[in-house]
């Protein structure tokens, strides 16, 4: 069993106050669970919570080598994104994509400790119209180049029938529901978070709201083996797995890539192909995704073409 802190460990922990304990917990998002009337801190939750809300970080040392075939994309988790490795791999024999699923905030840091060519994310922004900007100003020393890969419906996903009769996020309070989650890095977390404020609901009053899974997939396949009730993720896992599927709304998926690496040439390719025919019907065989600015450029504040 994972180490569970008592709020007086939690404050030790953090160097702060009891009495700060709460207002983190109730402002901040710090997680925590009430068992028997106490409040428990998963250690792990914690320190990925602490993790999250860096916001200055010391210079990377490290640089990837000069581009010798292997293109390394890491960040957000997407059934899209990696359809497209695969078919870059096939059709570019003498390159290889690999993907390491960290997260948005995850490709994020890998992208500034220079561990990565692109990194995935979808980061919502306090105004609810931008993506990703604020984030990387944050994250990152230099301003990367963002090239979107698609836009993509985000909602919650419940069980066939929908035998709850849940018709939004206000009814996952209600005591015979029970939700799988993302884990607190990625940016779907961050959207339920933000629909979840928006109703004036703690995620801790959510039966499994810390119960944390690592990708969309994972969301679908927990509610088709009747472990959960609803869980939030992208329509294209509903429309695969037959669940039935609330939408909440569209957002940009993007690419971040340091302008430095920009002209490698396993980058150049992997932005080509998203123009290409073969990728754009592959695409618009599934549901939920949205193509029009696939493989553009995107610059702040300018509005939506899909």
């Amino acid at each position: 069993m994972k180490t569970l802190f008592s709020t007086k460990e939690v404050a030790q922990f953090l160097d702060v106050n009891e009495k700060m304990i709460y207002t983190l917990v109730a402002e901040k998002g710090l997680p925590a669970t009430k068992i028997t009337g106490k409040w428990l801190f998963p250690k792990h939750l914690v320190e990925q919570w602490i993790e999250a809300n860096t916001i200055n970080y010391p210079q990377a040392t490290g640089h990837l080598p000069p581009y010798q075939g292997l293109l390394i994309i890491t960040g957000s988790n997407d059934p899209l994104l990696e359809k497209t490795i695969s078919l870059f791999n096939n059709t570019y024999p003498d390159h290889i994509a690999v993907f390491g699923n960290l997260g948005s905030m995850g490709g994020l840091r890998a992208l500034r400790q220079n561990l990565c060519h692109m990194a995935s994310s979808h980061l919502l922004q306090d105004n609810e119209e931008e993506y990703n900007f604020e984030f990387a100003s944050q994250e990152l020393n230099k301003t990367p180049a963002i090239v979107n890969f698609c836009r993509r419906e985000q909602g919650i996903l419940i069980q066939k029938g929908n035998p709850k009769s849940i018709s939004g996020v206000p009814d996952l309070v209600r005591p015979n529901i029970k939700i799988v989650n993302r884990s607190i890095s990625t940016g779907t977390r961050l959207l339920f978070d933000k629909e979840l404020k928006k109703s004036g609901i703690k995620g801790e009053s959510i039966n499994g709201y810390h119960n944390e899974v690592q990708r969309h997939m994972d969301v679908g396949l927990g509610i088709l083996s009747g472990n959960a009730d609803a869980g939030p993720g992208i329509r294209f896992v509903a429309s695969l797995l037959g669940l039935d599927f609330i939408p909440l709304r569209w957002e940009r998926y993007d690419l971040l890539i340091a302008k430095e690496r920009f002209f490698d040439h396993g980058v150049q390719l992997f932005i080509g192909l998203l123009h290409e025919k073969t990728f754009l019907d592959m695409a618009r065989s599934l549901e939920g995704y949205g193509i029009k600015t696939s493989g553009k450029m995107v610059f702040q504040n300018a509005p939506p073409k899909d």
